[in-house]
């Protein structure tokens, strides 16, 4: 498995392939909504790769100076199952650290609540509708 973090035009489009592929065909997000203004340029992602299929992805940005906010992590059904989910977030929380961030927040589908108390996250709001899906806010320290 190859990782790759930064904001290549080729690490973007290998990014926002897999989140086509997951959160706009799958779990029926509009693209409108799916691909935002923070899809900038100059955002980092971080993409896994199958040799030179990109089969796992995280957007990496910032809540505030201090608190990393992980977001679009998706991994494709075939790949599912095999950890990569948690190397994802690992990989961002170390790229928070490397930049000085002490907290990461984020933004928890329902379903995958149990996935991140796993990785320490605990819930910290109430439910909210964020894309037409339920979700909580969920916290941990770095």
């Amino acid at each position: 498995m190859e990782i790759i973090f930064g904001n290549q035009k080729a690490v973007q489009a290998a990014s926002f392939y897999l989140r086509y592929q997951v959160f706009v065909l799958e779990q029926k997000i509009p693209t409108a909504l799916e691909f935002d203004g923070l899809d900038t340029s100059d955002r980092k992602y971080l993409v896994f790769f199958d040799h030179e299929l990109p089969v796992a992805t995280a957007r990496f940005q910032t809540k505030t100076s201090k608190i990393l906010q992980p977001d679009r992590l998706c991994v494709t059904k075939k790949y599912r199952l095999r950890g990569l989910g948690q190397q994802l977030l690992t990989c961002l929380e170390t790229e928070g650290k490397k930049n000085n961030l002490i907290s990461s927040e984020l933004s928890a589908e329902m379903t995958a609540i149990d996935f991140y108390q796993k990785q320490g996250y605990q819930v910290i709001s109430e439910p909210y509708k964020e894309d037409g899906i339920l979700c909580v806010t969920m916290k941990k320290e770095l």
